[in-house]
């Protein structure tokens, strides 16, 4: 039984016209640059990741958000996400109108008095959306600043690094 992974940083993050989506910004650090996306506090915002589901097997995917705190120190961060797959020449459905899957979610508790430590916030997604092994699967990954599934009391921008999606081949 293998892992199989798939890692997605800022850059390819694609944006949808109908929802909020979070600034894509290179920080300058003083050591080398941070990209990010920078999550609102007040606003719930979304980005979108494309990825072929090579070798999926079954079961759950895990979901590891890596982010830090642009200012703060301490609350919570409400972390959600959905997928959406697509079996190609077997599914009839429309590739634009494709729905996702019920989103999971996750409160992440930030760790401490540094605010620019870096985080991993964990989803189990549970909700697979019918995938099988070479689908076309669309992620979407947002924060839930207003709270809708849980406290996101966090009063700053949550900086996403990188995500990284793993499941089972067997």
């Amino acid at each position: 039984m293998g892992t199989v992974t798939h890692e997605f940083f800022p850059s390819s993050a694609q944006p949808l016209a109908s929802t909020n989506y979070p600034a894509l910004l290179n920080k300058a650090g003083s050591a080398f640059p941070q990209e990010v996306l920078a999550f609102d506090a007040t606003t719930d915002e979304s980005c979108f990741f494309k990825f072929n589901a090579t070798n999926y097997g079954s079961g759950d995917l895990t979901l590891r958000i890596r982010w830090y705190a642009d200012t703060g120190s301490s609350a919570n961060v409400v972390w959600g996400a959905a997928i959406a797959a697509i079996t190609p020449n077997t599914d009839t459905q429309d590739a634009e109108t494709k729905a996702f899957g019920t989103a999971n979610t996750v409160q992440d508790t930030h760790l401490g008095t540094t605010a620019q430590r870096l985080h991993e916030a964990v989803i189990t997604i549970t909700n697979t959306d019918s995938i099988a092994a070479g689908d076309e699967v669309a992620l979407k990954l947002y924060r839930d600043a207003d709270g809708t599934a849980a406290t996101d009391d966090f009063a700053g921008d949550a900086n996403v690094t990188s995500v990284i999606l793993e499941y089972s081949d067997t």
